[in-house]
């Protein structure tokens, strides 16, 4: 039976009629077509699926829908500014070659990108840390941290 939910996406308000079995992975690219947002491993493991919920980065391949009610949900097509840039993290990942095959940067990007909203100055442990729960299989992770180092240092 098909639930009504309603909560801002990117800015702006949606309000959906759901399946409540369905994870918030599956509404952004099945059924908005926002496919930004990978899925990789559908178990929490791998990161691709990494999207921010009130701030903080979650797997979207386990986050049930219905527990976005009333929240506010950041997608990697919601970073980049109304005017077309991209957002600094996005930048800087290409200039330091931080993107290979491209399937993880998404969730990369938005893991780093919950961590410095969070926190001004994260040291390269904390990002790190962050990146952690992310994997990628194509860049060693060195231009990684290198990139998301850099936005901060230019902070």
């Amino acid at each position: 039976m098909k639930k009504e939910i309603t909560f801002i996406l990117n800015q702006e308000e949606v309000k959906a009629e759901v399946q409540p079995e369905w994870t918030l992975l599956y509404f952004l690219r099945e059924v908005l077509g926002l496919t930004g947002t990978k899925e990789g491993c559908g178990y929490g493991e791998c990161g691709a699926c990494t999207v921010i919920v009130d701030g903080k980065a979650i797997n979207s391949c386990l986050y049930p829908i219905l527990e976005v009610e009333g929240k506010s949900v950041t997608t990697i097509e919601g970073i980049i500014s109304r005017d077309g840039e991209l957002h600094d993290l996005q930048k800087s990942f290409i200039e330091h070659g931080a993107v290979q095959c491209g399937f993880c940067t998404p969730g990369m990007i938005m893991s780093a990108k919950a961590l410095i909203d969070e926190k001004e100055k994260p040291t390269v442990d904390e990002i790190r840390h962050t990146i952690a729960g992310n994997l990628c299989r194509c860049t060693g992770y060195v231009k990684i941290i290198d990139a998301i180092k850099s936005v901060v240092d230019r902070r």
